[in-house]
């Protein structure tokens, strides 16, 4: 049973690197068992096929960038240095990326979004399910931020988290085209003048 796993686990995490790196459409099967270092036969006793397979790497994708999520804006600071706390740990996770492929990969989500989703809708359905849920973390956040005067009254709390969301994407799209982490460095002034936080509720040092 060990064996079985290990080898769902390596198909696994060769088909994030591999997508991650060079995109969906031009991966085989083939090519994903050789970088797996398993069988063919190991990948269909698995996944019915390479869709399948994908939409498996984006769930555990999913769990562990949840998990982080939820650890970060769930602690126990202020709303804003929450946020902040967010936007350091996805730079820093493109800069860890970037050591480890030599180049700056990007986000597996923004990545299969630009690829996929005029052309498999069960991978377009799933990764809206997942900026949805993205934006509903954030949004709670913001809400405290603004119940505390730490936002400006008129803020929209949904319209600010999605634009958020948005803001990262984009910021990280922009990190891979020019191979350079530190694009997303303007994430935090960016909403902090996107929540319109007076200057006197600004966290120290801003």
């Amino acid at each position: 049973m060990g064996r079985t796993s290990d080898a769902r686990n390596k198909i696994l995490e060769a088909a994030r690197t591999l997508i991650e790196q060079r995109g969906y459409s031009a991966l085989g099967v083939a090519e994903i068992c050789t970088a797996a270092g398993v069988p063919k036969g190991s990948f269909y006793h698995f996944f019915a096929s390479k869709q399948a397979l994908a939409l498996t790497v984006i769930d555990e994708h999913w769990t562990a960038q949840q998990q982080q999520w939820s650890e970060l804006l769930g602690s126990d600071r202020a709303p804003l240095e929450r946020l902040r706390d967010l936007f350091e740990a996805t730079e820093e996770f493109q800069r860890a990326g970037r050591q480890e492929a030599g180049l700056v990969v990007g986000c597996l989500f923004g990545n299969l979004a630009a690829e996929l989703s005029n052309q498999v809708p069960e991978i377009r359905d799933r990764l809206q399910e997942i900026f949805e849920a993205q934006i509903d973390m954030i949004e709670k956040v913001i809400v405290e931020a603004k119940d505390a005067g730490q936002a400006g009254p008129a803020v929209d709390t949904r319209d600010a988290a999605r634009s958020i969301v948005a803001q990262i994407e984009g910021r990280v799209l922009l990190a891979k085209l020019l191979d350079d982490p530190a694009q997303l460095g303007t994430l935090w002034q960016n909403s902090l003048g996107l929540l319109q936080v007076p200057a006197a509720a600004r966290p120290a040092g801003v």
